[in-house]
């Protein structure tokens, strides 16, 4: 009786160990495993675009007609990425190249020194919206 007892035991504590290790790999919102953001972020909202080209303003030393322009041109840009991803999956190829695109229509209402401030302000933002993998 005590062998059959300790092997019940045995099984329980299987049981209980494979009960916790499941939780562990339980699929977070749309169906991706763990709580890390798979695919392409969500598109920002006008507010959230209006921040963006006010704190961009400040770091580059626009005037108030070139952040007027820059900032139709970030709405206009993720409205047209909103349209292209209605249908379905983001091309990437696609998305890389109306990215480009755009930086270049902004990049031609700055000055010169301007534009290196927007290299490098787009360079140091992107580092950090997308930390390097391990």
């Amino acid at each position: 009786m005590i062998l059959k007892m300790n092997d019940i035991w045995k099984a329980l504590a299987l049981v209980v160990m494979i009960t916790f290790s499941s939780f562990g790999q339980q699929r977070g919102p749309r169906g991706q495993q763990g709580s890390g953001q798979q695919g392409p972020p969500e598109l920002p909202s006008t507010e959230q675009i209006e921040k963006m080209v006010d704190k961009m303003s400040n770091e580059i030393l626009l005037s108030d007609e070139q952040e007027t322009k820059v900032l139709e041109l970030y709405k206009n840009h993720f409205e047209e990425i909103g349209n292209k991803t209605k249908s379905g999956r983001r091309d990437r190829s696609e998305m890389e190249e109306m990215k480009e695109d755009f930086e270049d229509d902004v990049k031609a209402v700055l000055t010169k020194d301007q534009q290196k401030l927007y290299t490098a302000y787009i360079k140091k933002n992107n580092k950090r919206e997308r930390p390097q993998r391990k």
